[in-house]
């Protein structure tokens, strides 16, 4: 996460890229991220530009002050 004051400059995907290398760097195969908000569209879009695709949602399983009750997608990218 990214705190309010940095978000737009670049520092989330700066953090994202680098943990990708540092997977790759130490040999892993994939990463996967099991609970990630459908709802949060840029933390979604940032994922999916970096190549990690959507390869399931658990409907309803995430309480959202704002949305209620919404899905978490599990997230894959192969390395």
């Amino acid at each position: 996460m990214v705190g309010p004051a940095a978000r737009g400059l670049g520092v989330g995907r700066a953090l994202a890229e680098d943990m990708i290398a540092w997977h790759r760097q130490h040999g892993f195969r994939a990463i996967q991220f099991n609970a990630v908000v459908e709802t949060n569209t840029a933390a979604v879009r940032l994922w999916q530009d970096l190549g990690f695709t959507i390869i399931g949602t658990v409907p309803g399983a995430f309480r959202s002050r704002r949305h209620g009750d919404v899905g978490l997608h599990v997230m894959y990218l192969p390395l």
